[in-house]
């Protein structure tokens, strides 16, 4: 492997602070964190020169859900042709590279560590920085992709399998969750109320097509919480379906997935707008798969234009957990002279808040 002197090298890129970091910064992402093989090459903070994502699907399928051993077997095997591929669709070499970023959490740690091992390798081989990046600040940094210019304050909407947050941004690196889920992730839900109806894995998308053809007011289901604070819960309409299909076995279950998508998407819109004109936000940006809902994409774009509040979306293909995201947020980051040692590990519950930066 070719390495090359760099003005980002771990113990100058400490002492530079951001005045190497510039539009020409090239950062190769790596992304393990759960059933998603992942790399990209990203220049600049925002231009993806490549994102290359290898799907575990089919293997976790007939489970219904990740098996972390299967997760952890299958990055091993395929993340060195993934990550070639990126250079490859970069048109890059690798001695190009300036800094290595990789997800060090939260997420599955056996999955974790095979990405954060590959890319203290890489980055020590190539003699460049290793940033550790947090998969939560991570998706912000998805919905930023193409809109980089967006105004703070920002309320940042995640929503994910793992992950429900509201987050006020008021700058790259300040940020604070204002709100969250007290019980299941919305991501959650989704799957749970789809694998009782007998739909496909994954729960989201499944959910999404069946309530095309289905009515949205089929079913009376809960909002709950909808005026108390800026928390959620989705636990409870979870076990509303579940006990109102029970009742009512011949329901169609277009209607059941039309009615309890309908109920989730008004809880997150509703919140959301709630949140916006607390923090008096300027924008607000999605992250994370259940991002990729069209009820929830519609929905938000109809609130932000009746607000007067700009709404960033990322693509469908960013929602998921990507590479891409990583090595943007690993930019931003190295931009502020953020450099991580090659002795740090992972950690599968790393939060994201105030005190994570």
């Amino acid at each position: 492997m070719t390495t090359r002197g760099s003005a980002l090298n771990p113990s100058a890129a400490a002492s530079t602070g951001t005045s190497t970091v510039d539009a020409s910064t090239i950062v190769l992402g790596i992304e393990t964190s759960c059933d998603e093989t992942a790399a990209a090459v990203v220049m600049g903070g925002t231009d993806v020169l490549s994102s290359v994502v290898a799907s575990q699907l089919d293997e976790h399928a007939r489970f219904g859900g990740v098996v972390p051993e299967i997760a952890s077997r299958a990055h091993v095997e395929i993340l060195p042709q993934v990550v070639a591929e990126s250079l490859e669709r970069a048109n890059i070499d690798v001695s190009r590279v300036d800094a290595v970023a990789a997800t060090v959490g939260p997420g599955l740690v056996g999955a974790l560590l095979v990405g954060v091992s590959a890319a203290k390798a890489t980055a020590l081989a190539l003699n460049v920085p290793f940033v550790g990046v947090n998969h939560l600040e991570a998706h912000l940094y998805a919905a930023l992709l193409d809109e980089p210019n967006a105004r703070f304050p920002m309320l940042f909407v995640l929503v994910s399998g793992g992950h429900t947050l509201l987050v006020e941004m008021t700058s790259h690196d300040s940020y604070r969750v204002i709100g969250q889920t007290i019980d299941d992730a919305a991501g959650e839900a989704f799957d749970k109320v789809a694998r009782f109806l007998g739909l496909s894995y994954p729960g989201g998308p499944a959910i999404d097509r069946a309530a095309t053809r289905g009515r949205d007011t089929a079913v009376v289901l809960p909002r709950a919480m909808l005026n108390d604070g800026l928390d959620v819960s989705f636990s409870g309409l979870k076990t509303a379906v579940i006990n109102y299909v029970r009742a009512n076995p011949g329901v169609s279950s277009e209607d059941v997935a039309a009615s309890f998508q309908r109920a989730v998407v008004d809880v997150l819109v509703h919140k959301t707008r709630r949140a916006a004109r607390q923090i008096n936000a300027n924008t607000i940006a999605l992250g994370g798969g259940v991002a990729a809902n069209s009820l929830l994409r519609s929905e938000m774009t109809k609130a932000g234009e009746a607000d007067g509040i700009s709404v960033v979306l990322p693509s469908r293909e960013m929602c998921t957990d990507n590479a891409a995201m990583i090595a943007s947020a690993g930019w931003y980051r190295l931009r502020r002279g953020e450099v991580t040692a090659l002795d740090a590990g992972a950690n599968p519950n790393l939060k994201l808040g105030a005190g994570q930066r």
